[in-house]
């Protein structure tokens, strides 16, 4: 087959003219990949409530992205911090500098995130806390590369101990783990409950993690105090109420979850849990947009997910799509792109980002429910109230971030 001259200098020219302005679209990503480093506990306290799910909800919004942005490939790492912050810092090293890694995600213990997000300030990228509870993230240690997705203490706290409180649960002795984020939780509930008119009567605090948590439930049944406020997570949350439980503590003093996840109820039981009042900030069957989505999630994990992992997914996609309207992967303008777009999906609706990072979306006072009244798998929760994002999280007013202009 022969082709004319005219042709084959028309095919030169097109390949000359269509390679440029491939090379222009991928070329406004830092090294022609948008990576994204999800780095979580994989296998110990946390690893329900995030790990390998939170790495898969990432999966999960790339897919559903396309798979590139910008003409350019998305890539997906993922490594476990064990809650370290040492693990976690030479993790995040690592990743910036070896393996150009342009956001951090996910990031369980507060202690760890607080040490990742100077780190990747510094490196002038962007952190994508889904995980991290502590409200330091959004105070003294906020800055201008740090978005904190989907909760925090004081949500956590701050609401339930308040309802609890009114209910006539007046007298409270807390379980505390001793770091950052049991710290902030039994601070913000204590706020919460003092002002609405109760008193804190003890508190004890445990090593992180533990397993033994007979002598801290002797303390607070000693102690007479009508509730008993749980600052702590994960397995450990969950052998504090198993041991409870034996002791025969509960019921007669109620057992606070500040932070309790669908995945702790499944493993515990309706039973140990029954009547159990928290603050989430996901459920998968609020609606039918959150059904559907956790539907495909139950698919891959064969478990429904966690706000966390919920989070997870929303924050990446809300990530990408600001990439794509700021036309690179350049943190500060991508980042100004993310605090400028409304958030809505089947998380949040209507979200924001503030000035000091805060994502402020609606969150959701839940009851667990009695053995009976649970319908289906995973039908674990109903749901008592909706507390507006305004009324959820901390107001710009009380925040000590740098970032906040104080009139």
């Amino acid at each position: 087959m022969k082709f004319s001259k005219k042709i084959l200098t028309a095919a030169v020219c097109a390949a000359c003219v269509a390679a440029p302005a491939a090379w222009a679209q991928t070329g406004k990503i830092s090294d022609g990949v948008v990576k994204i480093g999800v780095m979580n506990d994989l296998s110990g306290v946390y690893a329900d409530l995030a790990g390998p799910g939170s790495v898969l909800a990432a999966k999960m919004a790339v897919e559903d992205f396309g798979g590139k942005v910008l003409g350019a490939p998305i890539e997906i790492i993922f490594g476990d911090n064990q809650n370290k912050p040492d693990v976690s810092s030479t993790m995040a090293r690592r990743w910036l500098d070896q393996e150009k890694v342009d956001a951090i995600a996910d990031i369980t213990g507060s202690a760890a995130t607080l040490a990742v997000v100077k780190i990747v300030k510094d490196k002038n990228r962007i952190t994508l806390v889904s995980a991290g509870a502590t409200t330091r993230l959004t105070n003294e240690d906020c800055t201008d590369r740090t978005v904190h997705w989907t909760y925090d203490s004081y949500a956590m706290a701050n609401g339930a101990a308040r309802v609890l409180t009114e209910m006539g649960g007046d007298t409270w002795f807390f379980i505390t783990m001793d770091y950052a984020a049991g710290h902030a939780l039994e601070k913000d509930a204590t706020d919460a409950i003092k002002a609405a008119g109760g008193k804190v009567v003890g508190a004890v605090r445990h090593p992180f993690p533990g397993s033994d948590f007979s002598s801290y439930l002797l303390q607070a049944q000693a102690s007479g105090a009508k509730v008993i406020g749980l600052a702590n997570a994960g397995s450990d949350m969950a052998t504090t109420i198993k041991q409870a439980a034996e002791f025969g503590i509960s019921p007669k003093q109620r057992l606070a979850a500040t932070i309790m996840m669908i995945t702790d109820i499944h493993s515990m039981g309706l039973k140990a849990t029954q009547g159990m009042v928290f603050v989430d900030g996901f459920y998968w069957d609020l609606n039918d947009e959150t059904r559907a989505w956790s539907k495909r999630f139950f698919e891959r994990h064969k478990r429904m997910p966690t706000m966390i992992q919920a989070g997870m997914y929303s924050a990446v996609m809300h990530y990408l799509k600001a990439i794509k309207a700021a036309g690179t992967d350049d943190a500060g303008a991508v980042m100004s792109k993310m605090k400028a777009m409304p958030v809505n999906d089947f998380f949040a609706k209507n979200g924001k980002i503030r000035v000091d990072g805060r994502m402020v979306h609606d969150m959701y006072l839940v009851q667990v429910k009695k053995p009976e009244e649970s319908k289906q798998p995973w039908d674990y929760l109903k749901l008592l109230k909706v507390i507006p994002g305004e009324q959820a999280f901390l107001p710009l007013s009380q925040s000590t971030c740098p970032l906040v202009k104080k009139k």
